[in-house]
């Protein structure tokens, strides 16, 4: 697999970003440089990272899994060393089977030089608790996940995950609003956030302005049927967002970086 660097069109504050020439090879730190988190960030980052079909699939057989090509999976592994807490919605959580997030041991040795955790902690969202105590996320994991649900939450399965040694944190009211989730990340010490999904989940944080960095794959097929887009909500909205860079693989998946219009 060789990664290219088609282009650079929005330079942020990493300056690592506009000195790299089109058609340049990339190696893992030059994808890492340029997916670097804005630095001294008062307030959680919010990341989102999809792979979608040509024609705008989200998943082809029922999983995003399914879209997945050796550039998309590469990415998806750098982006989930980058960051201090993987946020998905409960709906994803099943559907993918997730367990904890799982590095090598240089990965994991980079990140505590890097000042973070040596594990990032996945953060679930679910306002009815609905995540099963011997789920992957409770039994295949090296950090227990936080699960971040509302006041209507069954009861049941809240003590169930608690005893199983999940972080079950509760906001009022029936459901988990969006301030709700970035308190939470921002009273737990989450700065850098990589949002996995899943649409509605997307669809809420677009909604509410705090999607500020999108990873969007789009792999090389076509899939038709019907199957839904990135994000989901009752009312459509406006973000403008920059184009940061294009990379490319000789597969023929890309690899785009937006980045929220301030």
């Amino acid at each position: 697999m060789q990664l290219l660097h088609i282009g650079t069109y929005f330079t942020s504050e990493q300056a690592t970003e506009s000195v790299l020439t089109v058609g340049s090879t990339l190696d893992d730190d030059a994808v890492r440089a340029l997916h670097a988190y804005p630095t001294d960030l008062d307030r959680p980052w919010i990341r989102t990272n999809f792979v979608a079909s040509i024609d705008g699939s989200v998943t082809a057989n029922g999983k995003s899994a399914g879209l997945g090509t050796p550039a998309d999976a590469r990415l998806f592994g750098i982006l989930r060393e980058m960051c201090d807490a993987v946020l998905v919605g409960a709906g994803t959580a099943r559907a993918e089977n997730y367990g904890g997030v799982s590095l090598s041991a240089e990965a994991k040795a980079r990140r505590v030089a890097g000042g973070l955790a040596p594990v990032p902690t996945i953060v679930v969202v679910t306002a009815s608790g609905s995540i099963d105590a011997d789920s992957r996320l409770i039994t295949d994991t090296d950090v227990q996940p936080v699960v971040l649900t509302s006041a209507a939450a069954d009861g049941s399965k809240v003590a169930a995950l608690r005893s199983a040694g999940a972080t079950v944190l509760e906001v009022s009211g029936e459901s988990v609003s969006t301030d709700d989730i970035v308190a939470t990340l921002g009273d737990l010490g989450f700065r850098r956030i990589l949002c996995e999904g899943g649409p509605g989940l997307f669809g809420q944080l677009v909604s509410d302005g705090a999607a500020d960095d999108l990873c969007l794959t789009i792999s090389p097929t076509l899939v038709a049927g019907e199957a839904g887009r990135i994000a989901h909500a009752s009312d459509a909205s406006d973000a403008p967002m920059h184009r940061a860079h294009v990379l490319g693989d000789a597969d023929g998946t890309l690899l785009t970086r937006w980045v929220r219009q301030r």
